[in-house]
């Protein structure tokens, strides 16, 4: 999803947060979020615990940074300045989807169910939708040569971060998949219906 690092020692940087990452993901599922420890991931990834501070500050975060964020950022801030917001994000959204590998999506598939299936995962996933909308708005308003806290940025920001957050897999009882390719029509119904006003039926 981001372009590959050049220098060696950008690649084993690379090479040892993805490691600890994975470590991370397999104990969570073998053996529960709760009950699993910074020590025996960073035990199983063959780093210190310093180490692993120094990829991500909390336990959390190796489930919750999304690095599809980035990617999708830079495909609306590549969109051709006359396209309406909504419909800028609709098309990096499109552009960013169809790049991703298998790999990739199966990654998502596993980091989301965590995100759903654990409950304080899942509350902290919504505590960040404020700074989701910071970061959506913030590339609205430099599209549209307005200021970074650009009131009417920020509000269609907000109303793009809710559609998605509304029609994302619930994490209720029996689906807690976490998303797939499908649910990329889901997200676009969304973003159209926001461009048409929202009508309902």
């Amino acid at each position: 999803m981001t372009a590959p690092p050049t220098s060696l020692r950008e690649r084993k940087k690379a090479k040892t947060r993805a490691a600890i990452r994975e470590h991370a993901m397999r104990l969570f599922e073998e053996q529960g979020y709760a009950q699993t420890t910074v020590d025996q991931i960073a035990d199983a990834a063959e780093v210190s615990p310093s180490t692993f501070f120094r990829y991500f500050p909390t336990k959390e975060d190796v489930v919750l940074i999304d690095d599809v964020d980035a990617v999708l950022i830079d495909a609306v801030r590549a969109q051709p300045a006359e396209v309406p917001p909504v419909e800028a994000i609709r098309r990096a959204m499109r552009q960013v989807f169809d790049d991703m590998s298998p790999e990739t999506w199966e990654f998502e598939r596993r980091r989301q169910r965590l995100v759903l299936g654990v409950p304080e995962l899942r509350a902290r996933m919504l505590q960040q939708m404020t700074d989701a909308i910071d970061m959506v708005a913030a590339v609205i308003a430099e599209r549209a040569g307005l200021p970074s806290d650009d009131f009417s940025a920020r509000v269609t920001a907000g109303a793009t971060v809710g559609a998605l957050l509304a029609v994302l897999p619930s994490g209720g009882v029996g689906h807690i998949e976490g998303v797939t390719p499908g649910d990329y029509q889901r997200l676009e119904k969304a973003l159209t219906l926001l461009q048409d006003g929202l009508p309902l039926g």
